[in-house]
């Protein structure tokens, strides 16, 4: 994975390399463990921080629209917690979260048709991420193989790669993760005499790809890890995000001791409070909820208590309902300023939710330095190398829709293009 895509860009490169020899070479270099050695920063990290800076059009973070949040009643919300429960909401709480919070988390997950899932099967995290890494320290040793989509999410790569696991791609379609190719990969790794653990997938509205895995291969893909004792580790931050507001029953749904889910807040309320959730097998409830009471001691009451009050204030699945149009709105936009700026030789995803489209051009060209030319013409995306446990370059990026008005994704496409058409002219010259 190409990790560590823009840092230093306010550096010279001889200045950072003469950085990192000077860390290098510091005596307690040799102090870290070898785990420390695979952790890397996010390369949406790096683009993120650049992103922010005055003038650019970014088009490169996933982040959730704000706009409609009414705030004054999210700060009228925080007060009453402070004011009637300000004791409670200050201090230490139960490593699991709290009692209504999971019992609220059950609500939303049944709007997905995760039906009859007990509070006492939750464990409330920081962020879904944190379940992922969770579950990689639970369940993965050293060399052990975790699979994945290919493309898959920057953080969960990160996450695993960290464990000292072996990350192995699974190709996808238009219709998400491909069966056979599942069945094929299992096999030649069984062979090998590799360990497969985790299976990880993001069903609905892949992060990059923004593709959802079709209805009619989620049991089967189910089906298949159970028959080889692979775990599937279901990443679910977008699925109440489908544009016509009916989500496609996810994995768990109906195989609850095969599947661990995980869910955010991030995506249906706000980033800023990190809650996130994990619906967790009965049989592996205690090690997981173990694992990340170790980690935390407890999730922050404080934001449990006011996102537990705010829902039970505020009508959510309306607030859902107008959040979903506001992406389908800003979708739109960006698919139709693609069609009307972007050479023929470009092609991307059509999403039917979640907050990306996966662009791929011609074989042979990287976009990994096209971003610096993005940047120069005032405009950030994300390139596909970032999405992958390979270390080749991508001809895909990834663009995201979801916070940037329609007028902004217009104008970001339109200085993105030159950039590409140049790209795909001077590749068909050569």
């Amino acid at each position: 994975m190409a990790a560590g895509i823009i840092t230093g860009t306010e550096l010279s490169a001889e200045t950072e390399t003469a950085l990192e020899r000077a860390v290098a070479s510091h005596r307690h270099e040799a102090l870290f463990s070898e785990r420390a050695h695979n952790i890397k920063q996010s390369a949406v990290r790096d683009v993120f921080d650049i992103s922010i800076r005055p003038g650019l059009v970014s088009l490169a973070g996933g982040s959730p629209s704000l706009t409609g949040l009414p705030l004054d009643l999210v700060a009228q919300t925080a007060s009453k917690v402070i004011t009637e429960h300000g004791m409670e909401a200050l201090h230490y709480g139960g490593g699991k979260g709290t009692e209504e919070l999971r019992a609220l988390i059950c609500e939303i997950m049944a709007e997905e048709g995760i039906l009859g899932a007990s509070p006492e099967d939750v464990v409330v995290t920081t962020g879904s991420q944190s379940a992922q890494d969770i579950a990689a320290k639970v369940f993965c040793n050293p060399g052990d193989v975790v699979l994945v989509e290919d493309p898959t999410y920057v953080g969960a790569l990160n996450t695993f790669e960290a464990y000292q696991v072996q990350v192995e791609a699974v190709r996808m379609d238009g219709n998400g993760l491909i069966p056979e190719d599942l069945e094929a990969r299992i096999a030649e790794l069984e062979a090998a005499g590799k360990t497969i653990k985790l299976l990880y997938t993001i069903p609905s509205f892949n992060n990059p790809s923004g593709i959802t895995m079709a209805a009619e291969r989620r049991q089967r893909v189910v089906d298949i890890a159970r028959e080889h004792n692979i775990l599937v580790l279901e990443d679910n931050p977008y699925g109440m995000l489908r544009f016509d507001g009916k989500p496609l029953a996810p994995l768990r749904a109906d195989n609850p001791d095969d599947v661990i889910y995980c869910g955010s807040f991030s995506k249906i309320f706000s980033p800023g409070v990190r809650l996130g959730w994990a619906l967790v097998p009965r049989h592996l409830y205690r090690r997981f909820y173990l694992a990340a009471e170790a980690v935390v001691l407890c999730p922050s009451t404080l934001t449990q208590l006011i996102v537990t009050e705010f829902f039970r204030r505020f009508d959510w699945r309306a607030y859902l309902a107008e959040s979903r149009a506001v992406y389908a709105q800003r979708c739109e936009a960006m698919l139709s300023a693609l069609a009307a700026e972007f050479p023929a030789e470009a092609t991307w995803t059509t999403p039917d939710g979640g907050f990306f489209v996966w662009v791929t051009l011609p074989e042979g060209i990287d976009t990994y330095p096209l971003l610096h030319e993005a940047i120069d013409a005032g405009v950030v995306f994300i390139p596909g190398a970032a999405f992958t446990s390979s270390d080749e370059p991508s001809n895909r990026l990834r663009l995201a829709f979801s916070g940037v008005a329609p007028e902004q994704i217009r104008e970001g496409v339109k200085r993105l293009a030159p950039v590409v058409r140049r790209a795909v002219e001077q590749h068909a010259g050569a």
